[in-house]
């Protein structure tokens, strides 16, 4: 445990954006899945509706810092490509 008064605040800093980060991971996370879900139905008009929901939320958990920047490009992008798919 921490021992010295700035420690104590590091620590309850910490555990303050472990919270914060797990909340919007989390939400990320549900939101992929619905899409996923969207997608395994093969209707188009769903996924897309889905598509449109989850791109925010993906980059809005980027621009917070809780996952980098590519990594969050990277999702939206595999995640468009298979909604893209669906309508071929």
């Amino acid at each position: 445990m921490a021992n010295h008064k700035s420690a104590e605040k590091r620590n309850r800093q910490a555990q303050e954006r472990r919270m914060r980060n797990r909340v919007n991971r989390s939400k990320m996370k549900t939101a992929i899945k619905s899409l996923n879900q969207a997608i395994e139905t093969g209707s188009v008009d769903d996924a897309k509706n889905a598509l449109a929901e989850t791109v925010p939320v993906i980059a809005k958990t980027a621009s917070k810092g809780t996952i980098h920047k590519k990594n969050a490009s990277r999702k939206i992008s595999r995640l468009t490509k298979r909604v893209n798919n669906l309508e071929a």
